[in-house]
Order: C-alpha cells, then sequence, then structure tokens
C-alpha cells in the first residue's frame, strides 16, 4: 500500500465560513431563549399554570 492511499484526503472538511455560520446559529439560539425566559418571568403565577410551567421550569428548560 502506498503512502498516498493510506491518508485521508482532506483532514478537516468545515471551512471558515462553516464555523462563523455555526456560531452565529448558536448565538441566535441563545438570545430567543433568554428573551423566551424574561417574557415568561413577566407572567404571573396563574398564567404559567395555564400553559402548564411554574417559575422553577423558567430557567431550568433550556
Amino acid at each position: 500500500m502506498e503512502f498516498d492511499q493510506n491518508r485521508a484526503a482532506k483532514p478537516f472538511d468545515v471551512t471558515l465560513l462553516d464555523i462563523f455560520r455555526g456560531t452565529l446559529r448558536v448565538v441566535k439560539r441563545w438570545r430567543a431563549r433568554r428573551e423566551t425566559r424574561k417574557i415568561l418571568s413577566h407572567l404571573s403565577d396563574a398564567q404559567l399554570r395555564d400553559i402548564g410551567l411554574t417559575r422553577n421550569d423558567i430557567c431550568r428548560k433550556s
């Protein structure tokens, strides 16, 4: 077996653009979760109970 046949064609198949897009996706998800927690924290306990949540669920669920 030749040396060239035994090595991987591309050791990394990720570009800088892929890394940037992935990071942007993570930030967008984090901001959406933060906004959701902010909105839910302003609801009353009765309103939270109507949608099946408690105060502890707001921080616990991500």
